[in-house]
């Protein structure tokens, strides 16, 4: 090994085989290495730019403004390095090129500069993607959504409109609808067209901590309040003052918490834990829950009181399985978003897919039908989602109530059971989705159909 070390050529060899580009300049910014990644990411052969200007290249950093106009000037000599710095070039056959750079400069014995070395990697393909990625988000959101919400069916126009006029109000809202139906995107709208825009928005999920810590979040405490308060900290209610201030799941506070922020909502104003000062706050309230608050109020589990205080302008964000006509718009968006984080190219959903998909009752609403995409983007193979692909509790929604006698979709006859087994190399668990029915009911069919698998 000492013995190729000590080979100019050994080195050299190495540098050459490198997949960034790697390029030496002086300290004019001469050109005097230049390694074939180079070549191939800029088109320039290295007897093009040996020997000449690294402006040659036209990088975007390269252009500083100065009084008499835009100049050529490099930075690396004034700085000392460049980390990860993103430009762009023109190869020699006029396309853009975008690079991640990397470059830090060479000094002599004696400290000073003689020269710089960059290494240059090509992230064309990569910006292109999020370019498509920004156009695509862009053009859902104008065409197919509002403020981060996507759908254009009917009761997805009328919570738009709702959002719109509660932004006109300082009044509290409450948000109502089940887990994964986008209540803090529609807070968060709110919050954006309102008044109130430029101030914060904070947020508090009331079941995410007990009794106690409940307090200390939103009210602040002050040094020796309890075990382990070394410092003063302030509330989430002081934290959102001339703001907002968002509770999810405020269904699920403790009782004597209610009583402590209907209090609060009164009379705008904070005490610490372990203090007795009042603290004045200007915060725009919105709340969200899950849950029946009126059921809640019967059972003695929610003050009607604090009910009636947060209660002035209710909002319902709808369930997804009520605005199926949504549904290919958000499987459009985001399955391009989970195929550009995956690196996959996948195009469409097949028509049997996309009907599996549109029949579910969707439980967990947008984060089920989410997390349902990324499984299928995982176990797809090609360029098309197929019935194959989706995950197998979306063919057991019927089931329970529906008996497999009476379900169309199982009146096969026992060719066409033998057929599809046969399609799917006797993989039962693909040839139920290829059938539209679950593992579970097309064994039943076989053994009903007497259908030995033992083939």
């Amino acid at each position: 090994m000492e013995r190729f070390s000590k080979d100019p050529n050994f080195l050299e060899s190495i540098l050459q085989t490198m997949t960034d580009g790697l390029m030496v300049v002086d300290s004019e910014g001469n050109i005097l290495f230049y390694n074939r990644a180079a070549e191939e990411i800029t088109g320039y052969s290295r007897e093009e730019v040996i020997g000449r200007q690294c402006t040659i290249l036209d990088t975007d950093t390269c252009v500083i403004p100065s009084e008499s106009g835009k100049q050529k000037k490099c930075s690396l000599f004034e700085t000392g390095c460049v980390t990860k710095k993103r430009c762009r070039i023109k190869s020699k056959d006029g396309r853009t090129v975008y690079l991640l750079k990397n470059a830090v400069v060479l000094k002599n014995d004696k400290g000073d500069v003689v020269g710089a070395v960059e290494a240059m990697t090509d992230i064309t393909p990569l910006y292109m993607k999020e370019m498509e990625l920004e156009e695509l988000k862009s053009e859902l959101q104008h065409e197919y959504g509002f403020m981060g919400l996507l759908g254009t069916s009917p009761m997805m126009q009328r919570l738009y409109e709702q959002i719109q006029n509660a932004a006109m109000s300082e009044a509290p809202v409450i948000i109502c609808g089940e887990s994964g139906t986008g209540k803090e995107l529609v807070a968060h709208a709110i919050y954006k067209l309102s008044r109130r825009q430029n101030g914060p928005f904070v947020k508090i999920n009331c079941a995410a901590l007990n009794e106690f810590l409940l307090e200390s979040e939103l009210f602040g405490h002050v040094k020796g309040s309890f075990t382990g308060a070394l410092k003063d900290r302030q509330g989430r209610f002081e934290a959102a003052d001339k703001g907002s201030l968002f509770l999810d799941e405020i269904g699920d506070m403790p009782a004597s918490m209610q009583v402590k922020l209907l209090r609060v909502l009164q009379e705008r104003e904070v005490e610490r834990v372990g203090d007795n000062r009042p603290i004045k706050v200007n915060v725009r309230l919105i709340t969200a829950t899950n849950k029946d608050l009126c059921c809640l109020m019967d059972a003695g589990r929610f003050r009607e009181d604090l009910f009636y205080r947060i209660n002035v302008i209710p909002i319902n964000a709808p369930a997804l399985r009520e605005r199926k006509e949504d549904i290919p718009i958000l499987v459009s968006h985001f399955l391009r978003k989970i195929s550009f984080a995956n690196q996959k190219n996948i195009q469409n959903v097949s028509p049997a897919a996309m009907e599996a998909i549109e029949t579910f009752l969707w439980p967990g609403n947008i984060r089920q039908l989410i997390n349902a995409l990324e499984y299928a983007a995982i176990t797809c193979r090609s360029e098309t989602i197929d019935i194959s692909d989706i995950p197998e509790y979306i063919f057991q929604k019927n089931e329970k109530t529906i008996s497999t006698t009476k379900n169309p979709r199982n009146n096969k006859n026992k060719e066409d059971i033998l057929s599809v087994l046969a399609k799917n190399n006797w993989n039962r668990t693909l040839a139920a989705k290829d059938l539209g029915m679950s593992r579970v009911t097309l064994w039943k069919l076989m053994k009903g159909l007497n259908i030995d698998d033992k083939h």
